[in-house]
Parts: C-alpha cells; sequence; structure tokens
C-alpha cells in the first residue's frame, strides 16, 4: 500500500495537532483512501522546542521553501500564516513543482490566492484551504461541490471567534467591551495586540473567500467595506435585547443588480433566527441558494478543530480528490462590479446623545424626513455616552432611533446634517439590522 508523504511547514499549536490526529486515526484513514498518510519532514522556527510530539525519524528543514522544493514530500502543507513571505514563498514553490497544497492561510489566500491557484493550474498541482474559513465548519467544500448546482444569492456568517466571544459575554454577563476583551486574551482567544480580530479584517479575509466560492468571482478583499465593534457599549447590546434583536459581527456578500455588495459589520439579527443563537467562540455560516437554503455551526478555531480540516484536506489529496481552487479555473472568475456600501438597503438602530433644548426633537426628525428615512420607533433612555463623545452636561438625553427599510447614503446624509446642527453631543452609534 502506498504512502502519501507529507512536508509540514508550522509546528504551532494547529501544526502540533494535526501531527497528533495523523497518528491517532493512521488506521481510519488508511481504510478511507487506501494509503497511509503520514509526515515524513517539518520545518518551524524552533528545532530545539518540546512540542509534546515524537519527530525522531522525520526530517528537519530550516527553511520552509527548501521543505516545499523537497522531492521526498507529496504534499506541502502550510501552517505559518502571514500574507507575504515565507509563507508565499514555499506555497508558491510546492506548486510549481507540481505538489499539492493544504493550507490554513487566509491572509495568504485573500492578498495572493489567485495568483497561487494560476501556479497550481499550470503545474496540476492542487489548491486546499478548508481550514482557512470557519475552522472545523466544511464551508469550503459545502460551496464549491455540495452546492455546485445552486445559484447561491447571499452567504453571510459569524467569521471570528473572538468578536462572537466579546459580544456574547457582553450580552450574556453585562460586561463592559474592554472587561470582555481583556478576559479574551486571559482566555487565549484574543491577541496581546487584538486590531485584526475586533477591527473586522480576519472576517474581511474570510469573506473573500467565502464570495469567490460562492459568486464565482476574482478573491478581491479591497472590496469589502469593514468595520469592526470597538465601538460598541453595553447600552447598544441591552436596547437590542429589548428590540428583539442580538448584535453579532457578520460578513455578508449577496447578489445584487449593481453587483457584489461585501460588508463586515456589527449587525442587529432576530433573536429567532439561526445565527443570533451561536454563541462564545464558535462560528456559523448561512447560505442562501435557489435551491438550497442552510446554515452550518461549528468550532471557528483552535487546534483540533483547524486540524480537522487540514486533515480533511489531506484525506482529499491522499484520494486523489482535486479541483480547481475557487472551483472555477482562474481565468474563469469573473471581476464583478463592486456594489457600493452607500447603496445597502435595510433598517438602521441609531444612538445619539441629544442635546436637551427645545427644537432637537423636531430638528432630528425634520432631517431624517429630509432624506426619505421613515422612523419606526423613537426611545429616550440614558445610556453611556457614545463612541468618541466628550464630557457633558447633566441635559444631554440619550435618544434611540430606530428605522424603516432605508439606503446607507440617506443615513450618512441625514446624521451629518444633525452633526452641523449641533443638536448632537460625540458620534452617533449606527448599526445595521437585518429583519425577516
Amino acid at each position: 500500500m502506498s504512502q502519501l508523504r507529507v512536508g509540514l511547514a508550522g509546528l504551532g499549536t494547529v501544526g502540533v495537532a494535526v501531527v497528533q490526529m495523523l497518528e491517532r486515526r493512521a488506521a481510519e484513514i488508511e481504510a478511507r483512501t487506501g494509503r497511509s498518510v503520514k509526515v515524513v519532514a517539518v520545518s518551524a522556527r524552533s528545532k530545539g522546542k518540546d512540542r509534546g510530539i515524537d519527530l525522531s525519524g522525520v526530517r528537519w528543514h530550516d527553511d520552509p521553501v527548501a521543505l516545499a522544493r523537497d522531492p521526498e514530500i507529496d504534499v506541502f502543507v502550510e501552517l505559518m500564516g502571514g500574507e507575504g513571505d515565507p509563507a508565499k514563498a514555499a506555497v508558491a514553490a510546492a506548486l510549481a513543482a507540481g505538489r499539492p497544497v493544504v493550507t490554513a492561510n487566509k491572509a495568504l489566500l485573500a492578498r495572493a490566492g489567485l495568483e497561487l491557484a494560476e501556479v497550481g493550474e499550470a503545474s496540476g498541482a492542487t489548491l486546499h484551504f478548508e481550514a482557512a474559513v470557519a475552522g472545523g465548519i466544511p464551508i469550503v467544500k459545502t460551496l464549491r461541490e455540495a452546492l455546485g448546482g445552486n445559484r447561491i444569492e447571499r452567504v453571510s456568517g459569524i467569521l471570528n471567534g473572538t468578536c462572537n466571544y466579546i459580544l456574547t459575554r457582553m450580552a450574556d454577563e453585562k460586561m463592559a467591551f474592554d472587561t470582555c476583551l481583556a478576559e479574551a486574551q486571559r482566555l487565549g482567544y484574543a491577541e496581546a495586540d487584538p486590531s485584526f480580530d475586533i477591527d473586522g479584517y480576519d472576517t474581511a479575509h474570510k469573506l473573500s473567500l467565502l464570495t469567490s466560492l460562492a459568486f464565482g468571482s476574482k478573491v478581491d478583499a479591497d472590496a469589502i467595506y469593514v468595520e469592526g465593534i470597538r465601538s460598541l457599549t453595553l447600552a447598544d447590546l441591552e436596547a437590542a435585547d429589548e428590540l428583539g434583536f442580538k448584535v453579532k459581527l457578520l460578513g455578508v456578500a449577496v447578489r445584487t443588480e449593481e453587483g457584489i455588495e461585501q460588508r463586515v459589520h456589527p449587525t442587529m439579527v432576530p433573536k429567532h433566527w439561526p445565527i443570533a443563537q451561536v454563541s462564545g467562540v464558535t462560528n456559523a455560516v448561512a447560505v442562501d441558494g435557489d435551491a438550497v437554503n442552510l446554515t452550518l455551526v461549528g468550532p471557528g478555531a483552535g487546534g483540533a478543530a483547524t486540524a480537522s480540516a487540514v486533515v480533511g484536506d489531506l484525506i482529499d489529496v491522499a484520494r486523489g480528490n482535486g479541483g480547481f481552487a475557487f472551483g472555477l479555473p482562474v481565468a474563469a472568475l469573473q471581476s464583478s462590479p463592486r456594489a457600493p456600501m452607500q447603496r445597502h438597503e435595510g433598517g438602521y438602530y441609531i444612538r445619539v446623545a441629544a442635546v436637551n433644548k427645545p427644537g432637537t426633537a423636531a430638528t432630528i426628525a425634520r432631517r431624517m424626513a429630509e432624506e426619505g428615512i421613515s422612523l419606526e420607533s423613537i426611545v429616550q433612555r440614558r445610556p453611556p455616552r457614545p463612541h468618541g463623545a466628550s464630557a457633558s452636561g447633566p441635559d444631554d438625553v440619550g435618544v434611540i432611533l430606530i428605522t424603516y427599510a432605508t439606503t446607507e447614503d440617506a443615513v450618512r446624509r441625514a446624521m451629518a446634517a444633525i452633526e452641523a446642527d449641533g443638536v448632537i453631543v460625540g458620534e452617533p452609534q449606527v448599526i445595521r439590522i437585518e429583519k425577516d
């Protein structure tokens, strides 16, 4: 029986978990594929580090690019991370040599995925990246293979466990954002510098890959409108709860008449929606097609979950399952027009600190009416000050506006006019609402 010889670059949490899973499930994998799958060569930053795994008999490469070119491996697994070298150079080298690649590197694929897929197409090597999006959820294969007969209209999801953990703790335990972030860092759910996660860029990278798979478009991370969760307060989550919503950081790609609209931002979703029930570090992806609508839920990160996706790809390689990385040849992927965020339509939650003086409410209502915005409700309350607000007098009044469906552009123009009128203090808080 033949052996699939694996070269693995990166022995962090995921890399170690892959080695352990391949050893633990060796008999079952061999029975499924007709081949044994074994790590025979590795590369990492420190050779002498104790990682809790036995690497005796495994060849060591100081240079991951040299590992990728090693003629005695059959498949290259890249788990180093980073959108540049050495990850990019190593993946390109393996593909150019006609060697299949398995990677979990969403940042690399968001920036250079098409370029690398072309290298693989030229040499006949396949590029696999199930682990790059939503951890253990098999969304890549679902979009690329299982739903191939559908016309996808929308794909959306909770794609970052750090943000979902923070929002869950804030809502459930009435904790402030900074407190939840510190707890996430203590537990290892957030990095020491959490910007990539909480500012929405991790979600955007993943969404760019899902968009390409769902719509047959070229990967374009720069086309995504990105807004993170830093400005959210406990008052916003409490208001959402009272209104029948949960707040989630969503990545959304939807087919429109203008093109593909791609956006990442905090969103109020109805409590009865399946995605609203997803808590903690769990991820979820919802797909709306013309034949099938489904929601997949599962662990979005962690060694075991990500290793599961990597090993799944290795099983595909062992079986000889290939196909195009993004479902179509790179040359067949479309350059879809970008749907401008200003044309987005939906309901909006707007929280402001209004100056308590005669005419304030009338001014706000007039500016909204001038932009054709109808208000579903106006609620007065005293939440914590809006993001960016300076200290003010005791007479400021917290006001929450809920709009009927309107456009992003109309809301932006109305809020700019209201700010210019001097009837609110600080920056308004604006959260988009998804409804049935």
